[in-house]
């Protein structure tokens, strides 16, 4: 029996409607994630404040063990280590939106840059935090001793490290590329962008461990998600 095969003119049937729905639908952009670097901006300021409320180089062995096992303080420090991974949950999402604003324009070298500076930022505030807190940790939940003085300085000022001399200068490049291409797009106004440059040097160029300086970073973020919130208010309006 000799098949029959479809005539090429004929045109090929239409799907119906709900597949037809599912093939037009797009994956769009939540409108909860334009708040993501305000979100990343208050969170890590929140982590950063409570994880520094650690005994200093100065503090005798009473004031060490009080801290560690009896007052309130170690508590509060480890809701600061538990608030890390959520700020850097929330700073994805703003590399997301930020490569969102950019669509099809964006370029791959600076895209590689801007995606991978974001991703070791995330990486080394995450370990910042890991080991400004685990100390804290072993002593309350695994039964360690009192860490000695020159433990508790040690870790702190690598904790720092990591912070200050890592994860900043991650910022900085991250804050270099987005302002770059921010400029040759034209999507930030231009005070931003100058904002952006001279902060992210501040961040690269600085080697001492003044603490307000962590700062920076949220504040040029917050003002970032600002800007793309007006905008996008502006356009639906």
């Amino acid at each position: 029996m000799t098949p029959i095969h479809p005539d090429p003119r004929t045109p090929p049937p239409e799907p119906d409607g709900r597949l037809r729905a599912s093939v037009d639908r797009r994956l769009e952009t939540p409108r909860a994630a334009g708040v993501a670097g305000l979100a990343f901006a208050v969170l890590f300021v929140a982590s950063i404040v409570l994880l520094r409320n650690h005994p200093s180089g100065g503090s005798s062995a009473t004031e060490i063990r009080d801290f560690y096992v009896r007052s309130g303080a170690g508590g509060v420090a480890l809701v600061g280590v538990y608030l890390a991974p959520f700020s850097g949950i929330a700073f994805l999402w703003f590399i997301a939106v930020v490569r969102n604003l950019i669509g099809e324009r964006e370029d791959r070298f600076f895209a590689t840059v801007c995606l991978g500076s974001g991703l070791l930022f995330v990486a080394m505030l995450f370990v910042a935090a890991g080991v400004g807190g685990a100390l804290l940790a072993a002593v309350r939940f695994e039964d360690e001793p009192v860490p000695s003085a020159e433990t508790v300085v040690t870790i702190r000022s690598l904790a720092f490290g990591f912070l200050f001399v890592y994860a900043m200068r991650m910022a900085a490049v991250f804050m270099i590329v987005v302002s770059t291409i921010a400029r040759r797009l034209g999507v930030f106004p231009r005070w931003l962008v100058a904002a952006g440059y001279i902060a992210a040097l501040v961040l690269l160029l600085n080697v001492s461990y003044l603490e307000p300086l962590v700062l920076v970073f949220p504040a040029w973020v917050a003002a970032v998600s600002v800007v793309i919130l007006t905008a996008r208010t502006g356009e639906s309006g």
